[in-house]
């Protein structure tokens, strides 16, 4: 059985700087579940066309418009590519741009390419699920995305807030805090179990 080694990691992307190569409805995509797990996501997106949903969906955000071909300079500044083309040619270079300047890359449907995948995002609050197929099979993070949408409970981050407030009231060191929030919630999980 082949094991995902993918380690998780939710990076702030307010303070990177992404850059989208292509304009065409793969481009939209990655825009939209960016834009949707991050609204503050400062994201540039070059192409020589735009399909006329990301020009309209850039308008609310920080994104930057840039009506071009791809060039290495582009990736100036960015610390996180996404290349949605339809032409592989492009994309591939965009690849081989990104890795002689150390910066992560994705090719949109092309695992080989990719420094990391952009999974199914589940958000309630300050609770955020993300899934991982390892590339295999985005239909199936999109179920397990709406498996988990609906069985979180909507107050999910009620108890979230309330366990911060909590955890800053215990005094010790950070093994004893630790120890008295894992008290706390196997109580809450017993209590759960037992209504």
């Amino acid at each position: 059985m082949e094991r995902n080694e993918l380690y998780p990691v939710f990076l702030k992307v307010a303070s990177l700087d992404v850059l989208i190569v292509g304009g065409g409805n793969v481009g939209l995509e990655k825009l939209t579940f960016l834009l949707k797990s991050s609204p503050s996501a400062r994201v540039t997106m070059v192409s020589k066309d735009y399909i006329p949903e990301v020009i309209a969906l850039a308008e609310g955000y920080e994104v930057e418009l840039i009506k071009s071909a791809y060039k290495k300079s582009f990736l100036k500044g960015k610390q996180i590519v996404i290349a949605t083309t339809d032409n592989l040619e492009v994309n591939l270079e965009v690849h081989r741009d990104c890795k002689e300047e150390n910066i992560l890359v994705n090719l949109a449907d092309n695992p080989k390419y990719c420094d990391f995948y952009m999974g199914g995002i589940v958000t309630k609050g300050n609770v955020k699920i993300a899934i991982s197929t390892n590339g295999k099979s985005p239909t199936a993070a999109k179920r397990l995305r709406q498996f988990f949408e609906e069985i979180l409970p909507e107050n999910i981050n009620e108890l979230v807030e309330n366990l911060n407030a909590y955890r800053k009231t215990i005094k010790g060191d950070f093994e004893d805090k630790v120890s008295k929030l894992n008290d706390l919630t196997k109580e809450m999980i017993r209590m759960k179990k037992d209504s």
